[in-house]
């Protein structure tokens, strides 16, 4: 895992390159959480993932460009000279497009992209200052610099 490139898929079967990470600009482990991501938030636009592949020590992300990226009124930008940032928020309703309404709840600060890894894996979490909560999806939002995890229940 050498490697990390995303793709659009622009349908009929074309895929257009437009993003690549390699190691060591960033660790394996980030690789790794980026690719366990339901949502990618990138330059202002959502994507939702299509296809999670390999190809020798390569990996691939295969996205579907959702549009504009709709910011909710209580979503913030993270220092990520800080740690990680892991925020939790409640879907509300179903919205169109791959966006939900939701409502921010907490934010943890991690050290390790491991760290982020146990949460990104679960099916239910622990979300500080509320009860277990059971994971709907997950997205990594670059243009705040933080995972999101959103909740119900």
């Amino acid at each position: 895992m050498n490697k990390l490139t995303y793709y659009i898929d622009r349908g009929l079967h074309t895929y257009e390159s437009f993003l690549e990470y390699t190691v060591p600009s960033i660790e394996k482990d980030e690789m790794l959480a980026r690719q366990l991501c339901t949502y990618h938030i990138l330059q202002g636009r959502q994507y939702e993932l299509l296809a999670n592949e390999m190809n020798g020590k390569e990996e691939e992300l295969t996205l579907k460009d959702l549009g504009e990226n709709q910011r909710q009124q209580d979503e913030r930008t993270y220092d990520p000279a800080h740690g990680i940032p892991i925020e939790f928020r409640k879907v509300l309703y179903p919205g169109s497009e791959g966006n939900a309404a939701n409502t921010y709840l907490n934010t943890i600060k991690v050290d390790r992209h491991w760290d982020v890894l146990r949460y990104l894996t679960k099916d239910a979490v622990e979300v500080p200052s509320f009860d277990k909560m059971s994971v709907t999806s997950t997205e990594i939002d670059e243009d705040r610099s933080c995972y999101v995890l959103y909740v119900k229940g």
